[in-house]
């Protein structure tokens, strides 16, 4: 059975032919009452009823070359993104050498960054960041925008970095409103992040810290920026949220400056929602190993006062 070789019941024409079937035999069992259809030129589809949206999917993969994937909103909606507006066209991403053209209702959109594919139900599909940034680049409608970006950073399944990593490298047509919607979901996942932060170190047991300083060595020189810092100790608590952290210090490290003996801790906005308890256990390990440690030559002043 022809369904048995080809997922979905979708093939290449070409492939067709390759199996012994004549091209006059597919012209004719796509003509009027006939069981199959050609939503594309050169796709055939094994029924002559409406297409199913995963029919539609397979077809307009199969229009645009093994190398493609789908990305934008039906993308978004497989990784499970929900909050998306309807979209008839289905969007492709193929590699920026291929040839194939838009047809229809399949939009085939080169590029020269074309990301690993990610397989999802049978299907490729672009990484999540990527396919929401090609959503909203042709999207004109903010409130849209906004809602669907946002429900997959508050619902955890996208981080705001890897969307401002996909926002540098993509085109700048169509950029202005994910652009703006990504940096207003930042800032909500960061103010989110600081008051889980709170609520977590409120039931930790450990002293008060000092709350956002920026950290400096004798020197003077700025280390970076930390949103809870206990001087007597030395240890420092950074929310993993931008790219920008303290020099080279990575999660549960000491500072290179060995002499400085900063001890810094990085978490993610996601553990401190979905396991605050991990967390606590955590900073009270990392605030005991650097009690044992000298007091570090570090100074911590207010981000808003002048270097």
């Amino acid at each position: 059975m022809l369904e048995d070789l080809f997922p979905d019941g979708v093939a290449a024409r070409a492939k067709l032919v390759a199996l012994g079937i004549s091209h006059t035999s597919i012209s004719r069992r796509c003509r009027g009452n006939g069981p199959w259809q050609r939503p594309i030129p050169g796709v055939i589809v094994f029924t002559n009823r409406e297409p199913t949206a995963r029919q539609l999917f397979r077809a307009a993969l199969t229009h645009a070359g093994p190398d493609a994937m789908l990305t934008g909103i039906h993308a978004a909606r497989l990784h499970g993104v929900r909050n998306l507006p309807a979209e008839p066209r289905v969007h492709t991403l193929i590699p920026h050498r291929s040839k194939v053209a838009t047809w229809g209702f399949a939009i085939a959109e080169r590029t020269i960054h074309l990301p690993d594919a990610v397989v999802v139900d049978g299907l490729p599909l672009a990484p999540l960041a990527r396919a929401l940034i090609d959503a909203a680049r042709r999207m004109d409608n903010l409130t849209n925008v906004h809602a669907m970006i946002a429900d997959a950073v508050y619902r955890g399944l996208c981080d705001p970095l890897d969307l401002r990593k996909e926002l540098a490298q993509a085109s700048t047509i169509g950029s202005a409103l994910p652009r703006r919607v990504v940096q207003e979901v930042s800032n909500g996942v960061h103010e989110a992040a600081e008051r889980w932060l709170r609520d977590v170190l409120e039931k930790s047991g450990l002293p008060q810290p000092d709350w956002d300083v920026v950290l400096e060595n004798e020197s003077g020189d700025v280390l970076g920026s930390v949103q809870a810092w206990w001087p007597i100790v030395g240890l420092a608590v950074q929310l993993d949220l931008d790219e920008v952290a303290i020099h080279s210090a990575s999660q549960h490290e000491d500072s290179p400056p060995a002499a400085e003996g900063l001890i810094l801790v990085r978490l993610h906005p996601l553990m401190l929602r979905d396991q605050p308890l991990s967390v606590i256990r955590e900073l009270r390990t990392a605030y005991q190993r650097a009690a044992q440690r000298p007091p570090p030559r570090i100074s911590a002043r207010d981000p808003r006062t002048a270097a």
